[in-house]
This record gives structure tokens, sequence and C-alpha cells, in this order.
């Protein structure tokens, strides 16, 4: 039999390439990893070099997958964000630092509804640490030591013991200077770029999905941009880079600050999907207030946004 440790590119590589992969930038990146952009574009060369064949397709200030790449990435990326919690969860305490609270969850949900609610929670609770591990794979509370953790699944999915934080359900937005209000509109689409999600395991995601379920048409887009990562599909709606499937607790923040608006007259498209809390067996004190300021904050979702007269009004008034 082979031996597949020797068969490995070495671990400096595949960093690289999963650095880029979360950035789908060579020059973000390249700052994450506090190295030159250069220095970046070389370890992942040498990492082609090693494999045999091309991970990525450089275009003019832009960078994608090829297939190969794209598996590999995904691969990677779960199994290095594995070690990095392994290894930290054995590094020893310095000094008599507090235990922090660890709260696992996707990255799209890291990025859109854990981060923008935290620093309220941190001065609310100053003496209460939080470390917050994003990572798309469902972990092992006991094993990982993880105090909490938001996953997406379905309700027959949900482990036992799970509390149902809210559910889901779509809606087209984008950046109110666009004036999209129906991208259902065939009209409307062809002047349009549409930001997908690039997950093919998770159609009901996808803009096909929710067009065919819209009567839509056939109507092509002006074009589309595909991206590996949620958060990364609503940055580009807030950049104004086209118009996003939005996931409603995920974007609603964002619609009542008018920074997004509705981009359909159409409701939102209810998905048998659901967001779940999952505790570990053991929960200290401080894992508790987490979790109860958890569900707080899920108990304030709910309802459909109207936020597109109010973005509209922002968009008049500012071109103005």
């Amino acid at each position: 039999m082979a031996n597949r440790l020797l068969d490995l590119p070495p671990l400096d590589l595949l960093r690289s390439l999963v650095a880029v992969g979360r950035c789908m930038s060579i020059t973000l990146a390249a700052q994450d990893m506090c190295v030159t952009q250069s220095a970046l574009s070389r370890q992942v060369q040498a990492l082609e070099a090693t494999l045999g064949y091309r991970v990525l397709v450089r275009g003019h200030r832009s960078v994608e997958f090829t297939p190969e790449g794209r598996r590999l990435f995904r691969h990677a990326d779960a199994m290095l964000e594995q070690l990095g919690e392994v290894v930290a969860s054995l590094r020893p305490e310095r000094g008599h630092a507090r235990q922090a609270v660890t709260i696992s969850a996707s990255i799209g949900v890291t990025a859109l509804w854990i981060l923008p609610r935290l620093n309220a929670f941190q001065q609310a609770a100053p003496h209460i640490d939080v470390r917050v591990a994003a990572s798309n794979r469902f972990v092992d509370l006991e094993r990982e030591q993880v105090d909490l953790s938001l996953r997406y699944c379905r309700p027959q999915d949900a482990p036992d013991g799970a509390l149902r934080l809210f559910g889901e359900a779509l809606v087209p937005v984008a950046h109110p200077s666009l004036l999209v209000d129906a991208i259902e509109d065939p009209a409307q689409r062809k002047r349009q770029v549409l930001l997908e999600f690039d997950d093919v395991s998770r159609p009901w995601l996808q803009w096909p999905a929710w067009l065919r379920s819209a009567g839509a048409g056939r109507a092509k887009p002006k074009g589309v941009l595909s991206f590996n990562q949620y958060d990364q599909v609503v940055q580009a709606a807030l950049a104004g880079q086209g118009v996003a499937l939005g996931r409603l607790e995920l974007v609603r923040s964002l619609l009542e600050q008018g920074r997004l608006a509705l981009a359909s007259a159409l409701p939102p498209t209810a998905s048998d999907y659901g967001y779940w809390l999952l505790t570990c067996e053991a929960l200290s004190a401080d894992a508790a207030v987490v979790r109860d300021w958890i569900c707080e904050e899920a108990a304030h979702s709910g309802g459909a946004p109207d936020a597109r007269r109010a973005a509209r009004r922002k968009a008049r008034a500012a071109a103005g």
C-alpha cells in the first residue's frame, strides 16, 4: 500500500490555497497571511507544480478555482480548520486567563448574524470572554470543546436537544442604488448581474430554483458572479455588484438599515431548513449567559421586511 503521507503536498502550500480560497483574492489573502502578494502567488504555483495540475485560473484582478482546485479547497479548508481547533484546544492556559465561551457556526452565519451582534453583547457582559470558531462543517461539541453551536438543517435532521432559533425564507436583495424592485421581471433581469452562491449541494439557495418557483421565464441576466462563501455573496450585493438571493434572517438587519433593499415584488419564499442551537452537556454559567443571549436575539427575528420604500427614498435623496 502506498504511503499517502508521502503523497501529500507541504502544509504551507495547502494553507496558501485555503487562504486564497476563503478570500477569492490573492491580494487579500496575502494580507491575512502577512506575506507579500508575490510570495503567496509563488506558493500557489509551487502547489500546482507539486500536484501536477492547476488549481486556480488567474484573470484580471480576479481568481477562480479550476474544478480540481475547488474540490481540493473544500476538503483542505475543513481539515485545516479542524486541525487548528485541536491545536488551540491543546494549548496550555496562560496564567489565570478566563475560560472563553466557544461558539461554532458556519462562515456565513458568523459573518452576517453573530459578529454584527457581538459588540453589544460584549458591552453588556464584559466579564465574559467569547471565542468564535467559524467553520462550515458540523463540529463535535464534546470532542472539540465547543460550548455552543449554530447549525443549519431541516427539523428532522436536528439533533436531540437542539433549540430552534428561527426558520429560513429567501428574498432577492440588492443595493438601493440599483433600483431593482422585481427581478422576476425578464426586462429587469436582463439588465442585472445575479450573485450566485456556488454550492451545488444546496440548490434551493441558488437562483435557478428561485426563478423556477417564481415562474420568472427564461430570460437570461446580464451576467452571473459566483462565490464559494455565502457572506461573499452579501458583500458583493452591498457593493452594488448585482442582485443576491438573500437568506432573510441573515440579511434582515441590512434591510432594516437601508443598506440593502428588496429586489422582488413577491413575498419571501419559505424553505424547510432552519437554524438550531446546540449546547454541550456540561454548560458553564458563562456559556448559559451566551446561550440566553443568542435565544433572545433570535426571538427578535420574524415577520416580512418592508424596507424597499425607505431604501428607495435614501437612494433618491443621495442622488438628489
